[in-house]
């Protein structure tokens, strides 16, 4: 095991890539009664465009089909994972975003068993035409369910503005007529190709022995035979330009008070690992500097009855994108999206004008991961595998602790001239 200590916070992290390219990540916590597991593929909604693994040339498969993968992992031919979880005392779940898709479980006892049931139901693919299609209802409804959430409608609006002609533009959820396509053998392709151990990883944070529980991992993947790895080939697709954001999209829809959502999407290069992390850090403060609920703008707009509570701010990063988002409701829309307009025209500036609440943010920041080192969901969800080099919350905190307000000012200077915005408004019918 690769070992790595963090004595300022008396934790340590282990990694160990298995002989089938499992990555497997050990977190122990001493003290702590509850493990929780996380094993997660490199795969998610917008990787609809690939080569399978038999080697025909790339298949466009529809939308929301690593979603639909999602749900029918559980089901196997003679019984529910979620059954076997419940009989060990384990909580467990899924999800799927737009560049992974991992699955969980919390249990204070069993570790072993609800390890094994971990492992066993993912590496367990089971499929048949009668199964997927009974999904399809089930998958449907929730999709419609979603189509009447305005915050919902909201969020997928303003991405769908950010990036028109890309698959991010499509729910994580696909739509009714797109699951309505899929078939078994599209389930098995999208398995076979992106379910390989070499594309997935393992991370267990919790109360346990780190040597007795890669000794438990080891030996149920070695009672398994796996394929040779094959180099994965995803198709992006057209990638829309900067003039192709769509600027602005008014809808009305069944809601009380106006809703907005300004979408702020990068062009710029995100950098690859620990420079990346520091880049995505670096842009968070520059936004907690202009919108968190201390700052001048806030105080102002908020005294001004132009935001209220619901107002909220954030910046992503992922594979192949990074946007951030500045939403809210208001009873003043169009003085709303003049307001932020304004600061987000002349974000530098503000930046500027803010520079002596820059360590207010950063403690305000550091605080936040401080506090989620004590919540093994928040260590486990907060890891993006490869997307920073396999950096944990506690390289995150080392790497917020060391920007200083010029990296700030770096980041923004990088991000602001090629970024593009656009205004999703939802008004009341």
């Amino acid at each position: 095991m690769n070992k790595k200590d963090y004595p300022k916070l008396e934790e340590s992290r282990s990694v160990t890539t298995l002989a089938n390219g499992l990555k497997v990540i050990l977190i122990p916590k001493a003290g702590f009664h509850k493990t929780y597991a996380l094993m997660t593929t490199d795969y998610g909604s917008i990787d609809n465009t690939f080569v399978p693994r038999d080697g025909q040339p790339a298949v466009r498969y529809p939308d929301g089909i690593a979603h639909f993968l999602e749900h029918k992992m559980f089901e196997k031919a003679d019984h529910d994972a979620f059954d076997l979880f419940g009989e060990y005392g384990a909580s467990s779940n899924a999800f799927t975003s737009f560049t992974q898709t991992s699955y969980l479980f919390a249990t204070t006892n069993h570790l072993h068993e609800n390890l094994d049931i971990l492992l066993d139901f993912v590496q367990d693919p089971y499929f048949t035409e009668a199964t997927v299609n009974k999904e399809k209802g089930i998958i449907g409804q929730e999709i419609q369910m979603y189509d009447d959430d305005p915050g919902w409608q909201s969020y997928f609006g303003m991405i769908g503005n950010l990036y028109p002609k890309e698959p991010m533009h499509i729910d994580i959820a696909g739509t009714v007529d797109s699951i309505a396509k899929i078939t078994a053998d599209d389930l098995y392709a999208a398995y076979n190709t992106f379910y390989h151990p070499s594309n997935m990883s393992l991370m267990v944070v919790g109360q346990f022995d780190p040597d007795e529980m890669l000794g438990w991992i080891e030996s149920n993947q070695n009672a398994k035979t796996f394929p040779p790895v094959v180099p994965i080939e995803r198709e992006r697709g057209p990638v829309a330009t900067p003039d192709e954001v769509v600027a602005e999209t008014t809808r009305h829809l069944s809601v009380s008070r106006p809703k907005i959502n300004i979408g702020i999407r990068g062009f710029d290069d995100v950098p690859t690992g620990a420079d990346g992390l520091k880049y995505s850090l670096a842009l968070s403060l520059v936004f907690d500097l202009l919108f968190n609920d201390t700052s001048d703008n806030y105080l102002r707009l908020y005294d001004a009855n132009i935001i209220d509570d619901s107002f909220g701010y954030d910046f992503q990063v992922q594979r192949d994108s990074h946007f951030a988002q500045v939403a809210g409701d208001t009873d003043q829309p169009d003085q709303f999206v003049a307001a932020l307009a304004a600061i987000l025209d002349h974000a530098e500036d503000q930046l500027v004008a803010a520079q002596d609440q820059f360590d207010l943010v950063k403690r305000e920041a550091i605080g936040r991961l401080i506090g989620a080192i004590n919540s093994e969901e928040a260590i486990a969800n907060q890891y993006d595998g490869p997307l920073f080099g396999g950096a944990t919350i506690f390289d995150e905190l080392a790497v917020l602790q060391q920007i200083e307000f010029r990296d700030l000012q770096a980041a923004a200077q990088v991000f602001w001239p090629q970024s593009r915005r656009t205004v999703y408004t939802i008004l009341p019918e």
